[in-house]
């Protein structure tokens, strides 16, 4: 799932290469990542667009005051192009879900589109006057790389979950994912399973400074991949998250794993949990 890195990367593209372009034609291939109607996505069409921007993990442009915010989901991208296809798209079952023509000054007319691979059909498009009109927005809590050490440690502080669990809840801490979360808690060396509100002050403090490492380092990287022309390898950067069974880069145990039905995570024993290998759900109940 793009998370917030990715997303970032997303947005400086269209910065640099979308803004100061004029909406040309708008191509839905999945009327169902549409879910807004009013305005219709025709509205967008012979606008300027005068920025981009993102809030946790939606994206957005800005089209002269109205907005195409879209959220990736688990498997969606934004692709850029500079010659697309002359010929509207086939509504069908392809990973294809939006297609935006533009028209530059320069006379070139390029086009990006949104695209999800597999069958979960979960991308979504909104066009809305404010960004707080889309309610995944109006409910996400700070950005995680606009708060301070005294609010995270605040937020922390009042949640009584699994620090892991506080980390990706995108009401407590927007931004951060699954891969981010199993990265930075690594980093921090603190159990996916320690209790967020129980955590030492000199825990909090470096789970704060392994939270603005591990991501401003990913958005570094994202950025430096022109994001929406190439789709950068997010695991490249990853010590523990998606290692299952290969050696820490630190300390050179064994990277474990607990997976959930529809998901995963990893970390290493001797980094985190103090040697103990914390029991698979899929097998029995979680060790704490």
């Amino acid at each position: 799932m793009p998370e917030l890195p990715e997303v970032e990367a997303l947005a400086q593209f269209l910065r640099e290469h979308a803004a100061g372009a004029v909406v040309g034609r708008i191509d839905i291939a999945a009327l169902s990542a549409i879910k807004t109607f009013d305005p219709p996505v025709t509205a967008l069409s012979g606008r300027d667009v005068t920025g981009a921007g993102r809030w946790g993990k939606f994206l957005g442009m800005d089209c002269g005051g109205l907005w195409l915010i879209t959220h990736l989901s688990r498997a969606g991208w934004l692709r850029w192009t500079d010659n697309p296809s002359a010929g509207p798209p086939k509504p069908g079952r392809g990973p294809l879900a939006l297609r935006v023509h533009f028209f530059t000054p320069e006379g070139a007319t390029p086009a990006f589109d949104l695209t999800e691979a597999g069958t979960k059909k979960r991308l979504a498009v909104y066009i809305v006057h404010d960004p707080a009109d889309v309610p995944g927005i109006a409910r996400l809590g700070p950005d995680a790389l606009a708060v301070t050490e005294a609010e995270f440690a605040a937020l922390l502080g009042a949640a009584s979950g699994r620090i892991k669990n506080v980390l990706v809840d995108q009401s407590v801490l927007a931004g951060i994912g699954n891969a981010y979360s199993d990265e930075i808690l690594h980093t921090a060396r603190i159990s996916p399973f320690a209790t967020a509100k129980t955590l030492p002050e000199a825990k909090v403090s470096a789970l704060y400074d392994a939270l603005r490492t591990v991501l401003l380092d990913a958005v570094t990287r994202s950025v430096g991949q022109d994001a929406a022309r190439l789709k950068g390898e997010k695991r490249s950067g990853m010590r523990v998250h998606g290692r299952t069974g290969l050696p820490c880069p630190v300390c050179g145990d064994t990277v474990r794993e607990v997976a959930f039905t529809d998901r995963s995570f990893q970390y290493c024993p001797t980094c985190q949990t103090g040697g103990k290998v914390l029991a698979d759900r899929r097998m029995s109940r979680l060790l704490k």
